[in-house]
């Protein structure tokens, strides 16, 4: 997988796209910072959405998410060590099964 392209260099080429003279395309900028046209629309989207000038998840709120995710799995994670640490030392103090108890 290529490396991500460092986020000063894509604020700048949206600054530029943002910015272009008219007749100016998209794909032509794209070309010239040497990255695929796709690429620098989905920039120019994320950043109409950090704006809010458009709809959608921001980066701020995407790295929230994957942090509340992984705080929510490592959660379940403890709690089924605890429900089967639970059921483990239950069965060891029933009389007869083990117990050195009389």
């Amino acid at each position: 997988m290529p490396k991500p392209y460092p986020q000063e260099f894509r604020d700048d080429v949206v600054r530029v796209a943002r910015d272009r003279e008219p007749g100016v395309t998209v794909e032509q900028i794209a070309k010239d910072f040497g990255v695929h046209p796709m690429t620098l629309f989905k920039w120019l989207r994320q950043a109409e959405i950090d704006e809010g000038v458009q709809p959608g998840v921001s980066k701020n709120e995407s790295a929230e998410l994957r942090e509340a995710r992984k705080r929510i799995k490592l959660l379940e994670q403890e709690n089924e060590v605890l429900r089967r640490a639970t059921a483990y030392l239950s069965q060891a103090n029933l009389p007869g099964k083990g117990s050195t108890r009389s």
